[in-house]
């Protein structure tokens, strides 16, 4: 399942890049100058190699990140990361809730195929639902809300899509990684993943077990009135199509982002 963006990145600002890999987003922090630089997220299953090349081309052979941080331990967000530490022996930082799923304590809940949704809902019983094991290189977030190797940029917990979902927002160019907690595409629907519709969304259905944590959160990123942000599905946007649509989202959030229906769907119940 390819989207049209895949294999391609962009370039936000001089030290802010992403790189689709073909259906979710991988970030790299850090001037391509820079020797610090961070990861944020390490793509699907198999993902290594294609991260490593994207490194190769942006910060030059033999670079490795300072630190790889998570918005959470989704499968389409950590797909990498135990080729990747294995060859670059850097720290891993996610928030604390997250890291029974990153330490081989717990599984997340099986996605819920029965949720009001297109294809890629219906299909989501493919979707690996377990945690995995990094043990002793994966540690907590600071709880300060500082984000390691990056002075200028701060963590948000943005629960709802996962219990330990955070965000990354740097105030001085109000730039934001959004993570799943609010997305620019239409996640359960086939044909808008794969041509990149973009819109202002909630977090993608199938694996949403807390709605009104969810909504909470986007109210938090909403309130940010960030000028660029990236997502962990769909293109970055900016500029007033960003502004109204995430306004529209936290206004009409039940209407936009809860399903009718689903296993974790208590409609009617956000307050």
């Amino acid at each position: 399942m390819t989207s049209i963006t895949s294999g391609g990145g962009i370039e936000v600002k001089e030290d802010v890049y992403y790189y689709t890999d073909q259906i979710v987003n991988i970030g790299f922090i850090g001037h391509p100058s820079s020797d610090t630089w961070v990861l944020v997220d390490a793509g699907l299953p198999n993902a290594a190699p294609e991260i490593k090349s994207v490194v190769v081309d942006r910060f030059g052979r033999n670079s490795k990140p300072a630190a790889i941080i998570l918005t959470h331990a989704h499968f389409d967000h950590v797909g990498g990361l135990y080729d990747l530490i294995q060859e670059w022996d850097v720290p891993v930082y996610a928030h604390e809730l997250e890291l029974p799923y990153l330490q081989g304590e717990k599984d997340y809940p099986e996605p819920d195929t029965n949720v009001e949704g297109g294809m890629l809902a219906k299909m989501s019983f493919l979707y690996p639902h377990e945690g995995i094991d990094l043990g002793s290189s994966v540690q907590p977030l600071p709880s300060d809300q500082r984000v390691p190797f990056l002075d200028d940029w701060k963590w948000l917990h943005t629960p709802g899509h996962s219990p330990g979902h955070v965000s990354f927002y740097r105030e001085s160019d109000g730039l934001l990684f959004s993570g799943d907690a609010v997305i620019t595409v239409r996640q359960d629907s086939l044909h808008k993943v794969l041509l990149q519709q973009s819109e202002v969304n909630g977090p993608p259905r199938y694996l949403t077990t807390d709605w009104q944590a969810a909504w909470e959160s986007a109210r938090i990123l909403a309130d940010l009135k960030p000028s660029v942000m990236i997502s962990g599905h769909g293109s970055a946007m900016e500029g007033d199509k960003l502004t109204k649509g995430m306004e529209r989202l936290v206004r009409e959030f039940e209407k936009v982002a809860v399903p009718d229906f689903g296993r974790y769907v208590d409609k009617g119940k956000l307050h």
